[in-house]
């Protein structure tokens, strides 16, 4: 009979590999790392990666096959860290170049020699190798400090997933002195709990990989030779007379396109200059064209107005209204109604 931690961890293996797929498709595109296209084909490694290792524990804890003690798993535990590390790099240090370095190529070395090493010493050296990674995330987030009122949620997330992979590194190197199983079932869970938190983060603030490396690339500025004046009153032909805003694919790429300027320097005078990141820009723009909607166009429904004004599904028109609004479109349309009518 399988125990109840087994049970447990058979269900965050499945989750982990259902999150794997749904992360795969509705989060590392092109729409969420137009700037980050390394750091998109990194991700998606470092998702295989993880749902390689869920896949060996299901067999392991399920079917007894003993692929944990075999080369290919070993592999897999190496390929994690040096992914994510790749893979957050570009994202959370300033001025760092999206296209890898020759040096990074020391960050494979440990995937090579992996298939070399006994299965109960590969374990304890990736998990002290993973240790040394989190040590620099977790000084990379630090370095984000002066952002942490915008981050603050998904920071407190992101703790989360640091607390738990901490938690899973001890138990690798005690993990000859654990019952049978019971350290593969704990990963398991962990993996499991991890993806759910990431799915939080996410779910609160889509575009997360971009607005990290927009707060965190500003340590120059790129508008010094640039008619700030000049480019803001563009911005704002656009928005109001252009309403370009009503392009659900609009990106910030599309955006500097259209100022003719980079990607860089229209996020910086986003920021800089308005107080705000490109993708909260963007969800004011749309939202208050929407109000404009809600109370003129009474016979709209909230689910059209939501399409008309540039969001591509009725949950992520919800989400943002009440984020802005501090409620949902519907309710505000009957207060505004009210209003009218008094």
């Amino acid at each position: 009979m399988i125990s109840l931690v087994t049970a447990i961890a058979i269900l965050l293996i499945g989750f982990s590999l259902c999150s794997s797929v749904l992360l795969a498709i509705t989060h590392f595109n092109k729409k969420h790392y137009q700037d980050l296209v390394f750091s998109r084909y990194i991700g998606l490694v470092l998702l295989a990666g993880l749902c390689g290792l869920q896949v060996t524990h299901f067999f392991w804890l399920y079917a007894d096959l003993n692929w944990v003690s075999e080369k290919g798993y070993n592999v897999l535990l190496f390929i994690i860290a040096p992914a994510f590390f790749l893979f957050s790099k570009p994202i959370l240090l300033k001025n760092t170049r999206q296209n890898p370095k020759l040096i990074d190529v020391i960050h494979l070395l440990p995937i090579a020699v992996s298939p070399l090493l006994a299965s109960w010493l590969a374990l304890p050296i990736a998990f002290l190798l993973g240790a040394t990674y989190l040590a620099w995330l977790a000084n990379s987030v630090l370095q984000l400090h002066s952002e942490k009122e915008n981050f603050k949620h998904e920071i407190l997330l992101l703790g989360g997933v640091f607390i738990i992979a901490i938690a899973v590194a001890v138990l690798g190197l005690l993990r000859t002195s654990l019952p049978d199983k019971l350290f593969f079932n704990l990963y398991s869970i962990a993996i499991g709990l991890a993806f759910f938190l990431v799915q939080i983060a996410l779910g609160i603030r889509p575009d997360l990989s971009l607005e990290v490396r927009e707060s965190a690339s500003y340590a120059s500025s790129t508008l010094n030779n640039i008619d700030c004046a000049s480019a803001l009153s563009k911005l704002d032909k656009l928005m109001q007379m252009n309403k370009i805003y009503t392009n659900p694919e609009l990106g910030l790429a599309e955006l500097a396109h259209q100022l003719e300027l980079s990607t860089h320097q229209t996020s910086e005078l986003i920021n800089v200059k308005l107080g705000k990141n490109f993708s909260r820009y963007l969800r004011e723009q749309r939202i208050n064209a929407a109000k404009v909607m809600l109370k003129n166009e009474v016979s709209a429904s909230v689910l059209s107005v939501g399409l008309n004004v540039g969001f591509s599904s009725q949950s992520g028109f919800y989400e943002a209204f009440r984020e802005i609004e501090g409620m949902p479109p519907g309710q505000y349309r009957k207060l505004i109604s009210s209003s009218s009518t008094s």
